[in-house]
């Protein structure tokens, strides 16, 4: 699925045009990008919940070149699946 499903099923189930429910969900979208750019969790409950955690400095190896090199500190975005979506069957 992406973003144009996204808006399609909104425009559809909500009764909303196209550009309405295109508003709605890059609304979400940069809400959510300026929280975690802010350091702040989201949580979803049922479905995910999102945070930003530190990324230790380490080794990698490029394989092209067969040579090891130093992958730099930083942050990464961690994906924690809800209960809901634990339990798909």
């Amino acid at each position: 699925m992406i973003k144009k499903d996204i808006v399609q099923r909104i425009e559809e189930n909500g009764g909303l045009s196209r550009s309405d429910s295109l508003f709605i969900v890059d609304s979400i979208l940069n809400h959510m990008k300026e929280s975690l750019k802010r350091g702040e969790k989201i949580e979803i409950r049922g479905f995910a919940s999102l945070k930003v955690v530190p990324k230790k400095t380490g080794y990698g190896r490029d394989i092209q070149r067969n040579k090891q090199i130093k992958i730099e500190k930083g942050k990464r975005i961690k994906f924690k699946p809800g209960q809901d979506l634990k339990v798909l069957d």
